[in-house]
């Protein structure tokens, strides 16, 4: 019997409060897409041609509608599994009247596989993924030779891989394997400074003010 795959999340379902669950209720079917085993067709789900983005892993989605508001001309693809975050997100779509989002609520792993394209994603970002600091619970990390090389293949050329994190272990790990990756180019020499263009988080600023750093990587497809 095949052993299940291993994932990089656990499911927690969290606090699910009133606003995010009218928002999941009411936004979800005109905003989000259910996982499927097919490409999706970019144009027919945003209804124009535009750069896409993937947003993996969300989390109560504050940076990706604050991104996604400050940039009209792309649309973004956003991918998370934890329902309260989806609920966040799409209240912040509807208080933001931001149009240039959808939503996969799925495992980002599965949705790159089947649902995204080759050489379809001008970027791809990845801000703040669990670390998975225990030893033992390593093999959990997304940001494996096989992730990389999937998200490489989706990428444009010149389509940027970008990933943050604040755990110092994880962004050696994370800048070793991309830069193993075949087609991929580290855009700096070693980290990159943050971009001025990816909004701090406030668990990041929070981690900034009790002197924790933050590690930006980030790479293109060749």
């Amino acid at each position: 019997m095949p052993h299940p795959p291993i994932r990089s999340y656990v499911l927690r379902q969290g606090r699910f409060s009133r606003g995010q669950q009218r928002a999941y209720e009411t936004l979800l079917p005109a905003l989000g897409l259910a996982y499927r085993r097919s490409a999706l067709d970019f144009p027919a789900v945003f209804g124009r041609s535009a750069p896409v983005v993937a947003e993996i892993g969300f989390g109560m989605g504050e940076t990706t509608a604050r991104i996604a508001a400050a940039n009209p001309g792309n649309d973004y693809l956003a991918i998370e599994v934890h329902t309260p975050g989806v609920g966040s997100l799409l209240k912040q779509l509807e208080a933001g009247g931001i149009a240039n989002v959808r939503i996969v609520q799925h495992d980002a792993v599965e949705v790159l596989r089947d649902m995204i394209p080759e050489s379809s994603l001008a970027a791809i970002h990845l801000f703040f993924p669990d670390p998975w600091p225990k030893k033992r619970h390593h093999k959990r990390r997304l940001l494996q030779p096989e992730f990389a090389a999937l998200a490489a293949s989706r990428l444009v050329a010149n389509g940027l891989l970008h990933v943050a994190t604040d755990w110092q272990d994880y962004a050696g790990h994370v800048l070793a394997v991309l830069s193993a990756t075949q087609g991929l180019r580290n855009t700096a020499d070693g980290f990159a400074p943050r971009p001025a263009w990816r909004p701090e988080t406030k668990f990041e600023r929070r981690g900034l003010d009790l002197g924790h750093a933050v590690w930006d990587i980030l790479f293109t497809r060749t």
